[in-house]
C-alpha cells in the first residue's frame, strides 16, 4: 500500500489503528474510538492536505511534529478531549490552511496572534473551549474572509477534486465535507464548502472589546462571539459586513446602544443580541424588526419594536373618561382666559365708573 494517497475509514469501530504512508494526501478517521494521543508519526506525512480526526476520543496536546505537514489545507480535530494551548506554529508553519476546526475540546490560553498570518483561512472554529484573553485585532489579516463572494465553490487539493465519489482518469475524486454550527444547528457543508466564510469563537472565556478591525472582513457570512465575557459596545463599523447572514453576540457583557448602521445589513437571516446590557431604542429597519423579541431579550434597557415601546415615543394623550370629560378638558384654557377678562373689566369699571359718576370722589382722586 505504498502508493496509498487517500485513507477514509470514518464511522467505523477503529481503536488505536495508526499507520504510516509517506504519500498520503487525505486522512479521514472521524467518528471512531481511537482513544489515544495524536501520534508524532503523522508529522512525516508532508504531502498531507486534509486531516480529519473529529470525534475520535483523542486526548493530550497537538504534537509539534504536525508543523511538518505544511501542505495541510483542512484540519478538523474537533469534538475530542485535546488539551493545552493552541500551538502558535499552526499560524507560523501551516500557512495554506483553508479550514481550522478545533471545536469542543479543552484548549486554554489565548488565541495566538500567529493565526492572523493565515491569509487563506475561510473557516475558523475555536468554539466550546476554555480560551481566554482578548480577540486579536490582527484578525483583519485573514484576507480570504475580506473578499466579497468567491468564484470557487470547492477547496482544491493537489490531484484531488472534491466533488463526487469515483475514480477518474487523472486522479481520485472525493467528496469533502465539514460540519459547521450554523444558526444554532449543526449543518454539513459539502460542494459549497469553499464558499463558506465563518468565525466561531463562542462558548469560551474571551474578554475585552470586539475589535473594530473585524469590520474589514467584508466577506464574512457567519460571526458567532456568543457566550463569552466581552464588554464594551457593538462596533459601529459592523455595517461594513455586508455579506453577514448570521450574527450572534448573545450572553456577553456588551453595553450601549445598537448602532443605527445595523439597519444597513440587509442579508441577515439570524440575529441574537440577547442577555447583554444593551440599552436605548432598537434602530428602525425592515430587517431588524423582522426578528422576534427573543433576539433582543435579557437587555432591560432596550426598547422599541419588537420589544416594548420606548418612553416618550408617542405624543401625550388627554384623559378621556366616557368622552364628556375629555371634551370639557379641551375648553378649560379658554374659560380661564374669558374669566380673567371679565374680572378685569369688572374691577376696572368698578373704580373708573364710580369716579365718573361721583363728582366729589373724582375731585378728591385727582
Amino acid at each position: 500500500m505504498s502508493q496509498l494517497v487517500l485513507l477514509d475509514v470514518s464511522s467505523n469501530s477503529l481503536h488505536d489503528c495508526w499507520n504510516k504512508y509517506m504519500i498520503l494526501t487525505a486522512i479521514n478517521l472521524e467518528n471512531n474510538d481511537l482513544s489515544g494521543i495524536i501520534p508524532n508519526s503523522l508529522g512525516s506525512l508532508q504531502t498531507l492536505e486534509s486531516l480529519r480526526l473529529r470525534n475520535t476520543s483523542l486526548y493530550g496536546e497537538i504534537p509539534q511534529s504536525l508543523e511538518n505537514c505544511t501542505a495541510l489545507k483542512l484540519q478538523d480535530l474537533g469534538d475530542n478531549k485535546l488539551t493545552g494551548i493552541i500551538p502558535p506554529w499552526i499560524g507560523e508553519r501551516l500557512n495554506g490552511l483553508n479550514v481550522l476546526r478545533l471545536r469542543s475540546n479543552e484548549f486554554h490560553g489565548n488565541i495566538p496572534s500567529t493565526l492572523c498570518r493565515q491569509q487563506l483561512l475561510q473557516v475558523l472554529d475555536l468554539s466550546l473551549n476554555n480560551i481566554s484573553g482578548d480577540i486579536p485585532s490582527c484578525l483583519n489579516n485573514l484576507t480570504a474572509m475580506a473578499h466579497l463572494g468567491s468564484s470557487m465553490a470547492l477547496i482544491p487539493l493537489a490531484g484531488i477534486t472534491y466533488t463526487v465519489d469515483f475514480i477518474g482518469a487523472i486522479g481520485i475524486n472525493f467528496h469533502e465535507h465539514l460540519l459547521v454550527v450554523w444558526k444554532g444547528f449543526e449543518r454539513e457543508y459539502g460542494n459549497t464548502l469553499g464558499l463558506l466564510k465563518s468565525i466561531d469563537l463562542s462558548c469560551n472565556k474571551l474578554s475585552g472589546k470586539i475589535p473594530r478591525e473585524l469590520a474589514s472582513l467584508q466577506g464574512l457570512i457567519n460571526l458567532n462571539l456568543s457566550r463569552n465575557m466581552l464588554r464594551g459596545s457593538i462596533i459601529r463599523e459592523i455595517s461594513q459586513l455586508k455579506s453577514l447572514d448570521s450574527l450572534d453576540l448573545s450572553t456577553n457583557n456588551l453595553s450601549g446602544e445598537i448602532p443605527e448602521s445595523m439597519s444597513e445589513l440587509s442579508f441577515l437571516s439570524m440575529l441574537d443580541f440577547s442577555n447583554n446590557n444593551l440599552s436605548g431604542k432598537i434602530p428602525s429597519s425592515t430587517q431588524l424588526q423582522s426578528f422576534n423579541a427573543t433576539s433582543y431579550s435579557g437587555n432591560p434597557g432596550l426598547c422599541g419594536e419588537p420589544l416594548r415601546k420606548c418612553p416618550g415615543g408617542e405624543p401625550p394623550k388627554m384623559p378621556n373618561n366616557g368622552g364628556n370629560e375629555g371634551d370639557e378638558g379641551l375648553f378649560e384654557p379658554l374659560w380661564f382666559f374669558i374669566g380673567m377678562i371679565i374680572e378685569f373689566l369688572i374691577g376696572f369699571w368698578g373704580i373708573f365708573g364710580s369716579l365718573m359718576i361721583n363728582r366729589s370722589w373724582r375731585y378728591k382722586y385727582f
